[in-house]
């Protein structure tokens, strides 16, 4: 670890959370040497991930050093993909940063999942029931 990680890390750590670290320093980690990535207020050192993961490192690399959070969620990724990432965890995001971080809370329900309703139940429901009505009237036509 360098002295410029040691000296962030141990300005601002907190018990059982990690060092923070502020945004323009996880900025200047955006290489393949050094790949930190922000989700959900949370740093992640990926380097050592790039060759390992399965969208190729170039997905990585075009986030790194920003707040990657939508891009994250964005993709779906699986429980076990949110469990892995536990061990890239390296620090926090400095609450001053926190407020202009466009993150959201990972203990919220993401927008996506709730308009999952407004999205696909809604039409399928309204075409039954237009289908229903359109059998029905044909029906009553053809008796009449």
């Amino acid at each position: 670890m360098g002295s410029e990680q040691l000296g962030a890390a141990g300005a601002g750590a907190a018990p059982d959370r990690g060092p923070f670290f502020t945004l323009a320093e996880v900025a200047k980690r955006n290489s393949s040497r050094e790949a930190w990535l922000v989700i959900h207020g949370r740093v992640y050192d990926v380097g050592r991930f790039l060759d390992e993961h399965p969208g190729g490192e170039e997905v990585l690399l075009e986030q790194a050093g920003r707040d990657a959070t939508e891009s994250f969620e964005d993709v779906g990724h699986s429980t076990d993909a949110k469990e892995m990432l536990k061990q890239y965890f390296i620090g926090e995001v400095h609450p001053c940063d926190r407020q202009n971080e466009g993150s959201k809370d990972p203990n919220t329900t993401s927008s996506s999942q709730s308009s999952f309703w407004s999205t696909w139940l809604i039409p399928i429901f309204g075409a039954l029931v237009i289908g229903l009505m359109y059998r029905y009237y044909m029906l009553d036509g053809k008796s009449s």
